[in-house]
């Protein structure tokens, strides 16, 4: 069998045996008497223990299967037609997971591992554009949903006469963040218009950033002179449901003027918590690509929300294609990409970004 030389890569490509020892470390830290009583640093080792497993747990399953498959070729002999199928399948089988175990390989950056926190902000277009914003809204969520995700709204504004203005999305789980930084940039769609009385075509522009959700680990640190907080009513429904006080909160960092808001949660000491985590997220991003020389890249795809601005195009009519302007990957299949079938457009990205690194 030729598998074995390329499980010893995958073994040396996610250190395995590093993430075992760290996992049998946290582990022994968790049977302390007073594990529970820092709910900052147990909170930490459970988050850190749920992604090292991850990473872990299904090269183990792979590699046992491998095992198996080794020990059945020992003993099988041409005549054994149908167990010799079998294997055949079950060769295939694992072909294909060793595949997405290479794939993983791509997710090697410092912040992969971490979940998301995914902001859509509608452009160029009105409530056209707004319209397009809740359509991204849903496709995200159902991305995350199919892949076992936690999908917690921090923060929506409604379109004033339809959609969704701007919203941001924390989503909870393994690698969300390396896999949706490929959604980064502003995504544009062609269609005939719900709007439109006339029924013309239209074009809408929304853009998607995408930063990491690193909690208590992020190491920044923000003095609260450079800090305006600003405190408002959270928008709702109305009605006898309608807020009454301010809890909502809105922080903005003065030196570089980033902002942050929540307005979702039940109290505003919990919105200014939020909050302060989205803004320290973000400025952690920003020393990141300073660090790493990646600013110049990660700015010129936050291209102003408009025409010519695009990294992919969903277009309704006259015909059905998506298409991502950085890799040329397309598919005529629309509705399962609006549905939340983004993996292939999120693998095309992925590796073109490691080929590019890499040369």
């Amino acid at each position: 069998m030729r598998w074995k030389p390329r499980f010893a890569i995958f073994e040396g490509i996610f250190d395995i045996d590093a993430k075992k020892q760290t996992i049998d470390t946290l582990s022994s830290d968790m049977s302390r008497q007073d594990f529970w009583n820092d709910e900052q640093h147990s909170t930490s080792v459970m988050k850190q223990l749920k992604s090292l497993k991850a990473a872990v747990e299904p090269w183990e399953s792979a590699f046992r299967k491998y095992g198996e498959l080794r020990e059945m070729t020992d003993i099988v002999t041409e005549s054994d037609v149908g167990l010799i199928e079998d294997l055949e399948r079950n060769m295939q089988v694992l072909q294909r997971e060793t595949e997405q175990l290479e794939f993983k390989t791509l997710l090697s950056g410092e912040a992969d591992p971490s979940s998301a926190i995914l902001s859509i902000n509608a452009g160029a277009g009105g409530t056209e554009s707004c319209d397009w914003a809740s359509m991204l809204l849903r496709m995200y969520m159902r991305w995350a949903e199919a892949r076992g995700y936690g999908v917690k709204t921090l923060d929506i504004l409604p379109g004033e006469e339809a959609g969704t203005k701007n919203a941001t999305l924390l989503i909870d789980g393994p690698y969300a963040f390396g896999y949706l930084k490929a959604e980064r940039g502003v995504h544009r769609l062609v269609r005939i218009s719900p709007f439109d009385s006339n029924k013309r075509r239209h074009t809408s522009f929304v853009s998607v950033d995408v930063i990491p959700d690193l909690g208590a680990e992020i190491a920044v640190t923000i003095d609260e002179k450079d800090l305006a907080i600003e405190t408002f009513r959270a928008s709702g429904a109305g009605g006898q449901h309608m807020q009454k006080s301010d809890t909502a909160v809105r922080i903005v960092h003065k030196p570089t003027g980033i902002v942050a808001q929540c307005q979702n949660e039940r109290s505003q000491h919990q919105n200014k918590e939020t909050a302060l985590k989205i803004l320290k997220a973000r400025l952690y991003e920003l020393e990141q690509e300073k660090k790493e020389q990646e600013l110049q890249k990660h700015s010129a795809e936050k291209k102003k929300i408009e025409w010519g601005s695009q990294i992919r195009s969903y277009v309704l009519h006259p015909y059905n294609m998506v298409k991502d302007h950085r890799t040329e990957h397309e598919t005529g299949n629309t509705a399962a990409v609006l549905d939340g079938k983004l993996d292939e457009f999120i693998e095309a990205y992925l590796r073109l970004q490691a080929d590019t690194e890499r040369s």
